[in-house]
């Protein structure tokens, strides 16, 4: 199963939010790599959570609740999935803690950082889930 990775401003929506909500439609993304991305999320896919902005870290895991569909109205033919959370990160991973890792470097969270919806390689999300449960963040 593939896994993705989600970006959003803590300040517009962050993962406590969707905790309290429970579910949202993730919508409003209109770069074509991006687009490409999400309509490439599958119901029951699991994925990061990550702040940006000021934070720029790691902070939960998301799991896709339906498959994508298109944004109703929307002249730029986006599609939306909708997503509910399955937990926080026992702590947050940093992007400096990320970008150390070996073989992290080629990682689209790092290449292309304005991607707000990415694909997660299963050896990244391996090490992620391994870093979240190390004590020290150096």
């Amino acid at each position: 199963m593939a896994h993705f990775l989600l970006k959003e401003e803590p300040s517009h929506y962050s993962f406590v939010d969707l905790v309290r909500d429970g579910a949202t439609d993730w919508s409003g993304v209109h770069n074509a790599l991006a687009l490409r991305h999400l309509r490439a999320i599958r119901r029951g896919e699991q994925g990061l959570y990550y702040h940006s902005g000021s934070e720029r870290s790691a902070v939960g895991i998301i799991r896709a609740l339906g498959a994508p569909y298109p944004e109703p109205g929307d002249p730029r033919h986006s599609f939306s999935v909708r997503v509910g959370p399955v937990r926080a990160l026992r702590r947050p991973l940093s992007l400096a803690e990320m970008r150390a890792v070996p073989g992290f470097a080629a990682y689209d969270l790092f290449r292309v950082g304005r991607l707000s919806v990415a694909p997660v390689p299963e050896p990244v999300w391996r090490k992620v889930l391994a870093l979240e449960r190390s004590i020290s963040e150096g």
